[in-house]
């Protein structure tokens, strides 16, 4: 029997209220069911550190065609598939096997997504068991209605061509079946400088390591008390049917540590070429140490302005804060996940053509800037008379293959360099005309180069002949 609620009411008023508590623990129970799924060697690994940092909260699962390496996993719940296609000694680096593995079994992993409201994929993309089973995964997942993310790794450079190819064809087939996608490119630890590995192990965890920040910094908004608080409803919000999502984790410590971790949040290694600019979806996880190095409303304001500061002016944020007693009392810690870059709008075709600014802002924007210096034109009244070159655009935009893998394009659309595009030549009226009264000094720097240049002339006489 579970808790009744009695309401004994008189006239219009409450006149008593009586609480029976059959299960005192249904209060303190987070209705949120989240299952951390490691797929493959990669995966696994993931859901180890995880373990290991004291992740709280959630259901972990590992599943492996490795019988040897499901042995040694410390998850609690170990599936092992594909028996019958590799008798337990692994996919052999072969994605295609992989996924043969994951259809055999497909009714023990639908088992385990149905009845989470999320399901967070980890893998090491490139291998066979990972690669191969983690689209399979994400797909049930969604089919059970799981709000789906997948947390996942690229290889290292020395892994060559083949092992990335692989990890790039199934990323593009993961992509189709998550509501978002973080990447993370193992080649990018080298770059971090507060923790640059020093041998292959230690780059490994350093990876590992990474994957637990991000998916602890989702989970942990819903498993733990934050201020303000936040629930699963808030991080779907952010994160259902959007794609594509960034990952960035920074640290800072002192008086500016508010800033410092901001900065360093979205300028992280990792992020290799991405950047927050156009997100219209952004989660914040702040995290703190003890009690008395709490963050301030100032600190909340400086982070909040310092992320958002590139991003779609058309906005959704979201954030929590918290106490994290593993935190050094005085140093911060904040995690961004980023998304909403499928639909963003063209900004400078927004609004007012004069961007706002505030009062206390040396800032203006390029439109701003072109009012300021050329009135209501386009351009300045000096530079709008000079007719511009047109281009004619070229039919097909070119695109390296590794790119168009990575963001969903078609491998064949790379195999075609397109042309140059043409570009058609207009005569240049030049129209500049000298100012009334205006006395032009051409050997002084300070006159305008543009005014100079009309009196400029080229002496094709030799001095010596009179």
């Amino acid at each position: 029997m579970g808790m009744r609620i009695v309401f004994q009411v008189g006239g219009n008023m409450l006149e008593d209220l009586k609480v029976v508590e059959d299960d005192k623990d249904l209060f303190k129970a987070n209705p949120t069911v989240i299952r951390i799924i490691g797929c493959g060697g990669g995966g696994s690994n993931s859901v180890k550190r995880m373990i290991q940092s004291g992740v709280t909260g959630v259901q972990f699962y590992v599943l492996n065609t490795d019988l040897q390496a499901l042995y040694n996993s410390p998850s609690p719940n170990k599936i092992s598939i594909g028996q019958n296609i590799t008798g337990g000694l692994g996919a052999g680096g072969n994605p295609e096997v992989g996924k043969a593995a994951a259809e055999e079994d497909s009714e023990k992993i639908k088992e385990i997504v149905t009845g989470a409201n999320m399901v967070i994929l980890t893998a090491g993309m490139g291998g066979g068991t990972g690669t191969g089973s983690v689209p399979i995964v994400a797909k049930l997942a969604k089919e059970a209605g799981c709000l789906t993310v997948a947390v996942v790794t690229t290889p290292f450079a020395f892994e060559r061509e083949v092992r990335m190819e692989n990890a790039l064809a199934g990323i593009k087939k993961l992509r189709e079946n998550v509501d978002s996608l973080i990447i993370i490119p193992n080649e990018q630890v080298y770059h971090l400088d507060d923790r640059k590995p020093r041998n292959m192990k230690e780059a490994y965890l350093v990876a590992d390591e990474v994957v637990c920040q991000g998916v602890t910094g989702i989970t942990e908004l819903i498993t733990k008390e934050t201020v303000p608080n936040l629930d699963f409803a808030d991080v779907t919000t952010i994160m259902k049917d959007q794609g594509d999502a960034i990952l960035g984790v920074g640290y800072g410590e002192g008086e500016n540590r508010a800033v410092d971790a901001a900065i360093a949040a979205i300028s992280n290694p990792l992020l290799a070429d991405s950047k927050i600019d156009g997100a219209t979806k952004i989660l914040i996880n702040i995290e703190s140490g003890s009690d008395d190095f709490s963050i301030t409303p100032e600190e909340l304001r400086d982070i909040s302005r310092t992320i958002t500061a590139s991003a779609s002016k058309h906005l959704e944020l979201i954030y929590g804060s918290l106490e994290n007693p593993d935190i050094a009392s005085d140093r911060l810690r904040v995690t961004v996940i980023a998304t909403g870059f499928k639909n963003v709008l063209d900004e400078d075709d927004i609004d007012s053509p004069v961007q706002s600014k505030d009062d206390d802002s040396d800032v203006v924007g390029f439109s701003e800037f072109s009012h300021v210096l050329g009135g209501s034109s386009s351009g300045s009244s000096v530079f709008g008379n000079f007719q511009k070159q047109e281009e004619k655009p070229a039919e097909k935009e070119y695109i390296p293959a590794s790119i168009k893998e990575i963001f969903g394009r078609s491998k064949e659309e790379t195999e075609e360099e397109v042309a140059e595009p043409e570009v058609e030549e207009k005569t240049v009226k030049k129209t500049v005309q000298i100012p009334e009264g205006y006395k032009i000094r051409k050997n002084d720097l300070n006159t305008p180069t543009y005014l100079r240049n009309l009196t400029r002339e080229i002496n094709l006489v030799d001095d010596d002949e009179d």
